[in-house]
């Protein structure tokens, strides 16, 4: 056992550089994701920014992915993210791999891993992008891995875990607090199975409990410890994160509707205006397709569901997922499921096969019928990020096989590459809500400290009387997707000549998105 854990230890360590390695080549050929250039931003103006950080440092969301991001970022502050994510998707191997060989015992079914996380394009793009996926199923790995020790032992204590990898979960990834929804009725489920009577069935067990005073006393108390086990804690922490944000900010939910706190407002409404105006047509997401959508990108579900049939709550507690993500798409109709909540379902099904798989007598056909189903899943895996709703998983895609230079940020690099060399002394007010790729592209210290931003308190006042703080003004153009996000916009020039007319504005740089312009007066 110690040689095998050696092994799988060795095995990770080349998985994180293999990762390593291929992030920062296609970082090199000028791949980034949005969610990386945020964090890269944020953390500048943690460690090298001038006036009060502590907003910056405790409100931006999600929170766990940024710090993960910052921690790396004494290595190097571009490529921070992605050593993260490497980092922590080679953790997560480790993870799912150690409790494989605990139970399983079958190399099989570890280099099947080992082929998914080498291979699958969605988990090359959670390791390599710099975004939070990994570590979001990192943690759902953990709560559902929990859930399934306590169905088996019936130990409050694994309940416990699970109920902190659902906070840490959540603050990964705020929309899976929505998750606790779909467990409120199985948790009743779970306690009518975990008490000793003849009957099987669950409905008879129910009746059985509620007409009789000391089962139903039971019934009661037991369901109500674990719904205090498994929910006060996440909606505990969520309460005092909100009050965090209302003494900070004076929004309670400034976390996760700020675009100076979170990177999804605006990537939200970019993909879906994307989208909306393309001419090429896509299948569009609506309900129950959408299952059916996560069937073909991981048809080992179907394995995953097929192990546990045998009882009812276990099955249930596998299907939650699907009503978690056909919830997400109605509550937040225009906006595309990422490829981190179909990864979710790849996460689910390793770690039901790794705990069920032993107990199937006829191991050759369980293994030729997972390993076709691993190969249509790599294939799939392809055809989504390459037909993806989302610019971003695309761009990801395509760079990735082609080995051509991404040029989607170009645009930003030279605008601020000019920044940087702008007179010594010079200052620019710039609003980073839509800007943050801009100032995520500053070389270093001084080429920061030369920009006027929102989290500083001078800000406000330089955008009233911008001759009196700043030589130049970046605004959005007309062109800009997300101009309206901002008060830097085209329609801010007459509104500042209004109440000083004496103010002069001249063009110095310009393109298609921003117009940087010289302060006179």
């Amino acid at each position: 056992m110690r040689n095998q854990s050696r092994y799988l230890l060795l095995i990770t360590i080349l998985l994180a550089i293999y990762y390593l390695v291929l992030g920062i080549h296609l970082n090199h050929l000028g791949y980034i994701s949005q969610e990386a250039m945020f964090y890269i931003e944020k953390t500048k103006i943690v460690v090298d920014g001038l006036g009060n950080r502590l907003k910056v440092m405790g409100l931006t969301a999600p929170i766990l992915p940024f710090y993960a991001s910052f921690i790396f970022s004494a290595i190097s502050a571009p490529l921070a993210p992605v050593i993260a994510s490497s980092i922590i998707t080679a953790l997560l191997f480790f993870l799912i791999g150690s409790a494989l060989m605990r139970r399983a015992k079958d190399e099989f079914y570890l280099f099947i891993l080992l082929i998914i996380f080498i291979f699958h394009p969605g988990i090359l793009y959670a390791a390599c992008s710099g975004k939070s996926i990994a570590l979001v199923m990192v943690f759902f790995f953990m709560f559902f891995f929990n859930l399934i020790k306590f169905y088996n032992s019936n130990t409050t204590f694994h309940v416990s875990i699970a109920s902190i990898s659902l906070v840490l979960l959540i603050f990964c990834d705020y929309k899976f607090i929505w998750l606790t929804l779909f467990f409120i009725p199985l948790v009743l489920s779970i306690t009518i199975k975990s008490l000793n009577l003849g009957e099987q069935e669950s409905i008879f067990r129910l009746f059985i409990s509620f007409n009789n005073p000391s089962l139903r006393r039971k019934l009661i108390n037991k369901t109500f410890a674990l719904y205090i086990i498994l929910f006060v804690l996440p909606l505990a922490c969520i309460v005092c994160y909100k009050l965090l944000n209302l003494t900070h900010a004076q929004d309670l939910n400034y976390f996760s509707e700020s675009p100076y706190a979170t990177w999804t407002v605006l990537a939200d409404k970019l993909s879906f205006d994307q989208l909306s105006t393309s001419t090429v047509y896509q299948i569009p997401e609506t309900s129950i397709l959408i299952s059916a959508r996560v069937l073909l990108f991981c048809p080992l579900i179907l394995v995953a569901i097929y192990l546990f049939r045998n009882s009812m709550y276990q099955v249930l507690t596998l299907l939650t997922p699907f009503a978690f993500i056909e919830f997400l798409h109605i509550k937040y109709e225009k906006v595309f499921l990422a490829q981190e909540y179909y990864l979710i379902f790849v996460v689910l099904a390793l770690l039901c096969i790794l705990y069920k798989a032993q107990t199937i007598r006829n191991q050759t056909i369980l293994k030729t019928i997972v390993g076709v189903l691993t190969l249509v899943q790599l294939y799939t895996g392809y055809i989504f990020l390459k037909n993806s709703s989302l610019t971003e998983e695309k761009n990801f895609i395509t760079v990735l096989l082609n080995r051509e230079p991404d040029t989607h940020q170009d645009e930003n690099r030279q605008l601020a590459n000019y920044i940087n060399h702008l007179p010594e002394g010079s200052h620019v007010l710039v609003d980073d809500a839509i800007a943050f790729p801009i100032v995520a592209f500053t070389r270093d210290k001084k080429d920061l400290q030369r920009l006027t931003l929102p989290y500083q308190n001078s800000y406000l006042s330089a955008i009233e009387a911008p001759d009196k703080y700043d030589d130049y003004v970046l605004l959005a153009s007309e062109k800009n997707e997300v101009t309206g996000f901002t008060q830097l916009n085209n329609k801010y020039i007459p509104v500042v000549k209004k109440a000083n007319s004496a103010l002069k504005l001249h063009r110095v740089y310009e393109t298609s998105d921003w117009v940087l312009y010289k302060v006179y007066e």
